[in-house]
């Protein structure tokens, strides 16, 4: 009698639980109620995102370097900055600093589109690899200044800052839809508040979340 095939089995992802753990104890235990955003946290491989050699350290709340003078935000910044997006499934989004395309692959997760820009080429290429490699086909990639946009793709539904800056850079403000938000740490080099404005046909109304502190915004409506 010939054996019937066995079904392959999938790879078991050693970081799984460390991940679960992540959600449960820094996110959710943390304010983050958002449950796209928890879903969506507890899906994204984090270790795969990280320097090689800091995999053991990609589910601990903490920014980690990824070369270049740059960071990957602590999980719980993450989760923060993309649940005040208030994010639909249909919205089209703007991301200022792509990094190590861990907050990219996030928002991809949870909108039809998302454009994202960064200045520093050797990051923005390596991001590329790894999400197009977790299968992400809904993301535009450009290397270029964050602090001027992406006026030819605009308006946004949403804009997230991955990088603080002086000001509110006047560009990213034009290129929101009315009742857009835009997030984005603002203060000095060394400390920013993280602020969320929303569009309305009146101007912007402008809210402070939680003190931050992130790399400098580098750009014409950044720091120079």
């Amino acid at each position: 009698m010939q054996k019937k095939s066995q079904k392959p089995q999938r790879a078991r992802d050693p970081y799984e639980v460390a991940r679960r753990r992540m959600v449960k104890e820094q996110l959710m235990a943390g304010g983050i109620r958002d449950p796209r955003v928890l879903e969506a946290m507890a899906k994204i491989p984090r270790h795969l995102f990280v320097s090689p050699g800091m995999e053991v350290q990609s589910y601990l709340d903490r920014p980690l370097p990824i070369g270049d003078g740059q960071t990957i935000s602590q999980p719980m910044m993450v989760a923060l900055m993309s649940e005040l997006l208030e994010i639909q499934p249909t919205h089209r989004l703007l991301e200022i600093g792509t990094g190590s395309g861990y907050q990219t692959a996030v928002l991809a997760e949870l909108c039809k589109h998302v454009f994202t820009i960064e200045r520093l080429k050797d990051l923005s290429l390596q991001a590329r690899r790894k999400l197009y490699s977790c299968g992400y086909s809904n993301v535009t990639f450009r290397i270029g200044d964050g602090t001027l946009g992406w006026p030819q793709e605009a308006p946004f539904d949403g804009i997230i800052a991955t990088a603080g800056a002086p000001l509110v850079p006047e560009a990213l403000k034009d290129q929101l839809v009315i009742g857009g938000r835009l997030v984005i740490p603002v203060g000095s080099e060394e400390t920013q508040d993280l602020l969320v404005l929303t569009r309305t046909r009146q101007g912007f109304q402008q809210e402070r979340r939680t003190s931050c502190r992130f790399v400098k915004m580098i750009g014409a409506q950044g720091w120079r």
